[in-house]
């Protein structure tokens, strides 16, 4: 399956209301008719994520003239990821990275499906490699979030002036 995620609506999707420099919004993404919808939500509208998203984050609106952050390269980016499969304690890390590289169109997500134990498993495939991955849905708690945030923030992002 593959799909398109469009970018920040820069306005909730509940009050209509457009984010402030530095606001704090959700960003869902949701099926609807067979097309992946992203919907941005202010912290006041957002009621958490509904039980059929595909996924969910939380972000500041950057300022208008603030420092873009770039991305590592797509190879160092798979190369920790696939660092961490060997790392029981970092597997809800492993699972936003996965995120990100689906959304940077890095991975592709294959098939979603669940297993034994109740939980699910995602199969991505990565073209640039030619080779799958299997990883757990592990979604990690508030706290956890902004600790993987800081994490990844800090070994994938790099300020450019």
């Amino acid at each position: 399956m593959e799909f398109e995620v469009q970018r920040c609506t820069r306005q909730c999707a509940a009050t209509g209301q457009e984010f402030e420099a530095e606001q704090e919004f959700f960003s869902v993404l949701l099926v609807e008719e067979a097309q992946v919808v992203r919907k941005d939500y202010s912290t006041a509208a957002w009621q958490g994520p509904p039980p059929d998203a595909l996924g969910w984050w939380k972000s500041r609106m950057p300022a208008r003239h603030a420092h873009r952050l770039h991305w590592a390269p797509n190879d160092i980016m798979l190369e920790y990821f696939e660092e961490l499969q060997d790392q029981p304690d970092k597997q809800d890390v492993r699972y936003v990275l996965a995120l990100l590289m689906i959304r940077r169109r890095v991975l592709r997500l294959e098939e979603q499906e669940q297993t034994a134990e109740g939980g699910q498993k995602l199969t991505l495939y990565c073209p640039r490699r030619e080779k799958s991955y299997e990883l757990g849905v592990v979604e990690p708690d508030r706290q956890r979030q902004q600790e993987i945030q800081e994490e990844l923030a800090a070994l994938l992002f790099a300020d450019a002036a």
